[in-house]
């Protein structure tokens, strides 16, 4: 009986503080000219009576072994042997600007989703459950004008790959341009140091470096001069294609993201996609930037007076960023944002992108554990 006593002894303070730990609340924020991100997350947890603490801990034990196991049992997929380009500085997946769609197909098979980017065409995705993720965008001639992945899939004449530092990676390529010409306009280069902007081999290369590893390269892109050229303004022209289009990149690059760090893809939520959407559109409307609405309502508000059921939840927001990829790795960036991209608390993602009157794009991740 002693034991028995000191047993639910125990369980009532670990309930006590999981009941503590699941009513906190975090919030962070990062403001700069060109654009704003914000985080939010919360863990719901409701008082538990004495005589269901321990049918509360062990439902919790079994989803986590669940969500454990789901890792375990996720079938790895080899990496391609990289080779050195032949023509470009760089490749991707031993793929370069100016192949085909079919040696693209040839080498990654059809893509799992197509959706409209800011330069006008589309992005294409490639992977086998987010593993060897990459993006390709075709010209109207059907060769790759764009190129971009967060994984091991970068391949350079100069040896530059993912992980590698940002020192490493100005020593071999030099300094970053600081502007982009477009027609009689020149654009300036956000000098954030979370990203360096190359022109070469006809192409502007973006190199994003994770603050959070010693600022080693974490993703690149690749976007022929020609395609640059054709985005006449900073800011895409806004449009309900262009809308769907981020959102599905976002929750495209999540994953990509969730796998490149040990964890379980999310699944889409469409009922979340349209609080997400809501707020974002909200905010372009209104002409603010909070996780609270001007009426008052939280992100826990929203989704409970939209009849969302969750047992965790949290919320990303930011606008300014030109691009979803942009959007992504700057989120990937600020810590609070980084943790409910890679919490393994959540399961389902829904993603909602607006646009205000000047084009300015404004994004809501809304994330959910059920």
């Amino acid at each position: 009986m002693k034991f028995f006593r000191t047993l639910l002894i125990c369980l009532l303070i670990v309930g006590f503080i999981l009941y503590k730990q699941g009513n906190e609340q975090v919030v962070t924020s990062v403001h700069s000219m060109a654009d704003s991100l914000r985080s939010y997350s919360e863990s719901i947890t409701k008082r538990p009576e004495v005589s269901n603490i321990i049918a509360k801990l062990q439902e919790g034990y079994q989803s986590l072994k669940g969500e454990l196991k789901e890792i375990e049992t996720q079938e790895q997929v080899e990496i391609p042997s990289l080779k050195t380009p032949e023509e470009q500085t760089f490749s991707v997946h031993n793929i370069e600007i100016g192949d085909t769609k079919a040696e693209v197909e040839k080498q990654a098979g059809k893509a799992k989703r197509a959706s409209y980017n800011e330069y006008g065409v589309k992005w294409y995705a490639y992977h086998e459950n987010y593993q060897n993720f990459f993006m390709a965008a075709y010209d109207d001639q059907g060769k790759v004008a764009g190129l971009y992945t967060n994984q091991d899939l970068v391949s350079s004449k100069n040896g530059i790959k993912l992980n590698e530092s940002k020192e490493s990676v100005v020593q071999k390529l030099g300094e970053p341009v600081k502007g982009i010409r477009k027609g009689f306009v020149m654009y300036q280069v956000q000098a954030s140091g979370e990203y360096n902007i190359y022109e070469m081999d006809h192409c502007y290369v973006t190199v994003f470096f994770d603050k959070h590893k010693n600022d080693t390269v974490t993703a690149l892109q690749i976007i022929s001069t020609g395609l640059e050229q054709e985005k006449k303004e900073f800011f895409a022209p806004g449009s309900e294609e262009l809308e769907e289009g981020f959102e599905y990149q976002l929750f495209d690059l999540t994953n990509a993201a969730r796998v490149k760090h040990g964890l379980p893809v999310l699944s889409w939520d469409d009922h979340v996609k349209v609080t997400a959407r809501g707020h974002s559109t909200d905010m372009a409307q209104k002409s603010y930037f909070s996780h609270e609405s001007l009426d008052g309502l939280s992100p826990f508000d929203r989704m409970d007076r939209d009849h969302i059921a969750y047992r965790a939840a949290g919320e990303n927001i930011a606008s300014g960023q030109v691009s979803s990829i942009f959007a992504h790795e700057g989120l990937m960036n600020s810590m609070g944002h980084r943790k409910n991209i890679l919490s393994p608390n959540y399961n389902s993602l829904g993603v909602g992108v607006a646009f205000d009157s000047e084009s300015r794009p404004f994004y809501t991740e809304n994330f959910i554990g059920k």
